[in-house]
């Protein structure tokens, strides 16, 4: 992961992240509308994304729209400090992680390590066993999962967050500990990002299987996916 696309028309910032990014062995590439950015992001070739929701032409939204119609590259959003519905409106359209502005290039060059270390563990580390638990099939290897063998189209994220739910279905897993497994950071006071997260994964998944509800919120803990012999 070392080809970068920066979508934002602040060039002066692009230039900073280029000369800050190309020592940590990062190829930036810059684009500063809308239309452009979300065509190069399309043309392939990128190992991530970072993406500013303002934007002449289209805004920052309808980009990552036209980006997750056809790509699951991973995209970082960069949003207004304090602006919080803009960075759940992101979350829920597919994005993996966002930065509030202004920031600090190390919090990025974190970010993105997180996201690689994502995608080392998911493609490889020896865990090459496939998961089913009750209708969900989930298959590492080749990054598919299924609900009654019909297939379903999952970001990374929430590829990782089911994945680590699977795992320890019927255990009750900390939101701390999902941000560190899934996001790659520690969860910070106010971020809700994960809980985000888990709200797509279930309009995808299910919100219940068997009449029982499929994960479960452990009010001031975290959640639990529920193994086929629960009842509600």
């Amino acid at each position: 992961m070392n080809r970068i696309l920066i979508i934002d028309d602040d060039s002066e910032l692009c230039e900073l992240l280029r000369d800050y990014l190309a020592p940590e062995g990062f190829l930036v590439t810059a684009a500063h509308h809308g239309e452009q950015g979300a065509a190069q992001a399309l043309a392939g070739g990128f190992s991530l994304v970072v993406l500013d929701v303002m934007l002449p032409g289209l805004n920052g939204f309808d980009v990552l729209r036209r980006i997750r119609e056809k790509s699951r590259v991973p995209v970082i959003m960069l949003t207004a400090r304090g602006d919080d519905i803009d960075r759940i409106v992101g979350l829920e359209l597919g994005a993996d992680d966002y930065l509030p502005k202004p920031f600090n290039p190390r919090e990025l060059v974190a970010r993105i390590r997180a996201i690689q270390r994502r995608s080392e563990q998911s493609s490889g580390g020896g865990r090459g066993a496939e998961l089913q638990v009750g209708d969900i099939e989930l298959n590492p290897a080749n990054r598919s999962v299924k609900r009654n063998n019909a297939l379903v189209e999952l970001t990374s994220v929430e590829f990782r967050l089911l994945e680590v739910l699977l795992q320890k279905a019927g255990q009750v897993i900390s939101r701390e500990e999902l941000v560190e497994q899934v996001l790659g950071r520690r969860l910070s006071a106010y971020d809700r990002s994960i809980d985000v997260h888990v709200s797509a994964l279930r309009k995808k998944i299910g919100h219940q299987t068997s009449g029982r509800e499929r994960i479960k919120t452990i009010r001031g803990i975290g959640y639990l996916y529920s193994l086929p012999e629960e009842r509600a």
